[in-house]
């Protein structure tokens, strides 16, 4: 498969960690957004982005500024990175069907969004299909593709070799559920830390701390199921039997974490959230997170390279 050109729908922090992703990779990409000050933004990113690759090419000329869908209408792929509203999102995909090759696949960059709902209605539902990227865009190698009730094997493969093209290793969700599979896992993690903090098991602290010490010991190598298979199944039986009837089983958003939010706390973004940061500190995580990225990264590589052919 050959993209000479991708659009790129909304230059927002993901938009523009895709926009790196491609560009470093030598594909034409036309960023669209009704903001004017997005693009120098998402020059900038590409930027740094590009530096931290270690790639000093003359990227310039790849990257294009878009400020209708028109400019869209020749694109090879096209993907969405719009707030995750499901009314927001089917209004643009609807629009970009008026403008696009009717063959031209759609991605929605969503993490939990079904896309089967964002489907229904579209004249050629069958090539609309998710791509879950994770931040830094350019540097991990986590990419989700998500088949809709009506996505054809044909998109779905498009935007896997897509995602093949700028370095990631592509999965695909075979059953459209919410939140796919990283955050469906994810957020049954999020609740039981939740639970244990509420329920004075643990400070926020400790549980950080005990779930790293755990938890790096296999997590950049082994998913779940490798892991029981190498620690030796019918011990994770007899735990089960007795752990998940003694699991939380909320479906409400945790207290601290409403009042959190209320309160306008945004993480590093702002200095606040379960923690507090100074500007040198958010800094310093952004950038150990990086570092985190290129070391897995690299441990893949040398698998990779050491694997037998």
């Amino acid at each position: 498969m050959k993209y000479n050109r991708v659009g790129i729908i909304g230059l927002g922090i993901m938009g523009r960690g895709i926009c790196t992703a491609l560009v470093a990779h030598g594909i034409r990409t036309i960023g669209l957004d009704i903001r004017p000050e997005s693009f120098a933004q998402a020059k900038t990113q590409i930027e740094a982005g590009l530096a931290q690759l270690g790639n000093s090419s003359d990227w310039q000329p790849l990257f294009e500024e878009a400020t209708d869908l028109t400019s869209l209408a020749d694109c090879d792929f096209v993907i969405e990175n719009l707030p995750e509203e499901l009314a927001l999102k089917r209004k643009i995909i609807a629009s970009l069907e008026e403008v696009v090759r009717p063959e031209t696949p759609i991605a929605s960059n969503t993490s939990a969004l079904p896309i089967t709902l964002l489907q229904q209605g579209m004249k050629h539902p069958e090539r609309i299909v998710g791509m879950h990227w994770a931040e830094p865009c350019h540097l991990t190698q986590f990419l989700e593709i998500i088949r809709g009730d009506e996505t054809s094997a044909e998109t779905a493969e498009s935007a896997a070799a897509l995602g093949r093209m700028v370095g990631k290793d592509p999965t695909i969700v075979l059953r459209d559920v919410p939140g796919f599979i990283v955050n469906r896992l994810a957020y049954a993690m999020y609740r039981e830390a939740f639970w244990m903090l509420e329920n004075g098991v643990a400070d926020v602290e400790t549980i950080d701390r005990t779930f790293i010490a755990g938890f790096s010991i296999w997590a950049n190598v082994a998913g779940p199921f490798r892991w029981m298979d190498l620690t030796g199944l019918p011990a994770y039986a007899e735990a089960m039997a007795r752990l998940l009837p003694e699991l939380s089983q909320a479906t409400e958003v945790p207290p601290l974490m409403r009042e959190l939010v209320d309160s306008g706390a945004l993480g590093i973004a702002n200095g606040r959230g379960f923690y507090q940061y100074s500007e040198e500190e958010a800094e310093a995580w952004r950038q150990k997170i990086v570092a985190n990225v290129k070391m897995v990264h690299s441990l893949h590589a040398s698998e990779d390279r050491g694997s037998p052919r």
